[in-house]
């Protein structure tokens, strides 16, 4: 299994995105608004929410465990 050490502004980040994404998805499928404030709001909630996990998810992935061992072929 591998490990990654996030810090706390980094999972307050992914926590955001997150949640801006789940808001926005729920707008879109509530019927508390008028249909176009419903559609504005879910939509940019939703489009926030997912671009901005993108390059999250890439920085997070991108990094090496610090206590991975390199594998090295035999001498």
């Amino acid at each position: 299994m591998m490990e990654r050490k996030v810090s706390i502004a980094e999972l307050i980040l992914i926590a955001g995105t997150r949640v801006a994404l789940g808001a926005g998805i729920g707008l879109l499928l509530s019927d508390r608004l008028n249909d176009d404030q419903r559609r504005a709001a879910g939509f940019a909630l939703a489009l926030v929410g997912g671009l901005s996990t993108i390059p999250l998810a890439m920085g997070l992935l991108s990094q090496r465990s610090p206590d991975r061992d390199e594998i090295r072929p035999a001498a």
